[in-house]
């Protein structure tokens, strides 16, 4: 009896370790905030559609004339839909020879090919070789309708460390940041959420966990290249509008005035301070027809300096990032009144855009 007795008391209690073991996880869900469940289960539902890329380049050694690829930069992507799209920065894949991506917990790795990119909207679109089953896309939401202070979350694979989750909130709006191609991307979101290299090209959720922006650079006054608690994403709407144009024609389709702009060293060394100078006009073009005048030479040698672009429609033109803001605005087939400056004198002709 006291065998028996001893048998069942050592039974309750491995019943009871069991027991607690089991309910003290659900105990401790429910001692959660309610922010740390949000977040849990915006990760949980969204993980899974951001990946981690690869750029490869070939490389040749001296004793050995095969290319080998070595890896050349990592970030991170989206899958934007069931055939196997996935979007990233442009600046992720650039020079790249070929790409592999990673999915959570899926120990393959995918080949993907560069289907297109738009290097002044830092975009790039790959397409995989191969498509997963289950394959899960990213929810979309709608930029134009954040607010300031409200609840940010970024995923992505910041210094290879993949699918890591922080949070913060949505700082600015509206921000003008100079982008990797040259230009500045209008509309930026700024975000205290931690980002560092490697997070380039991932996912910036709101609370519901859609996809608001896609994370792009950091701004770090230290020089270290780590967070400083500025970071900004490329807002979703610009990346809805940018994507299908990639997929169907490799490149962005922009309107344009049909003139090639003098680069800004040059056009400083003949003194010019603020506006543009047209460098050539498409003779077939519409600026052609509206009277523009690019630098021309004479039989002698002698150059003559072109139109100086100092406005379209309402806005300045100071230079060629406020060009590229001020036509971007407009559709093809639409009239701007181009404001120009010849040999002293101000004048304004209309210039039907077009597609460039």
């Amino acid at each position: 009896m006291r065998k028996l007795g001893i048998l069942i008391i050592l039974v309750m209690s491995l019943s009871s370790i069991a027991y607690s073991q089991q309910v003290a996880p659900k105990k401790e869900v429910s001692m959660l905030l309610e922010s740390e469940k949000n977040s849990i289960s915006v990760f949980q539902n969204t993980a899974d559609a951001v990946v981690n890329v690869l750029n490869l380049r070939k490389s040749k050694s001296v004793f050995d004339m095969d290319a080998t690829e070595v890896a050349a930069g990592m970030g991170s992507g989206i899958v934007w839909d069931t055939t196997g799209h996935i979007i990233t920065n442009y600046h992720v894949v650039d020079g790249g020879d070929a790409f592999t991506v990673a999915f959570r917990e899926d120990k393959k790795i995918y080949r993907a090919k560069l289907v297109g990119g738009d290097p002044k909207n830092d975009i790039a679109v790959l397409q995989l070789e191969e498509v997963p089953k289950n394959l899960k896309p990213i929810v979309r939401g709608d930029s134009k309708t954040l607010l300031v202070g409200q609840k940010a979350l970024a995923i992505g694979n910041p210094l290879g460390l993949d699918h890591t989750l922080t949070t913060g909130s949505v700082s600015a709006l509206d921000r003008k940041i100079q982008g990797y191609g040259g230009v500045s991307i209008n509309g930026m979101i700024q975000t205290d959420a931690a980002i560092n290299p490697g997070n380039s090209g991932g996912a910036l959720l709101d609370s519901s966990g859609k996809l608001i922006g896609i994370n792009a650079m950091i701004y770090n006054g230290g020089g270290s290249g780590a967070s400083a608690g500025l970071g900004f994403a490329i807002p979703v709407n610009i990346v809805k509008d940018i994507v299908p144009q990639l997929i169907q024609y490799g490149r962005v389709i922009r309107p344009g005035l049909g003139v090639a702009i003098l680069e800004d060293y040059y056009a400083a060394r003949f003194g010019l301070k603020e506006g543009v100078m047209v460098k050539f006009v498409d003779p077939k073009g519409p600026s052609a027809k509206a009277g523009l005048q690019g630098i021309t030479r004479d039989r002698r040698g002698q150059y003559y300096l072109g139109d100086v672009i100092v406005g379209i429609n309402a806005d300045t033109i100071k230079n060629y990032d406020d060009l590229f803001s001020a036509i971007n605005k407009y559709k093809i087939g639409d009239k701007v009144s181009v404001k120009i400056l010849r040999d002293g004198k101000e004048k304004s002709v209309d210039v039907k855009l077009i597609q460039i």
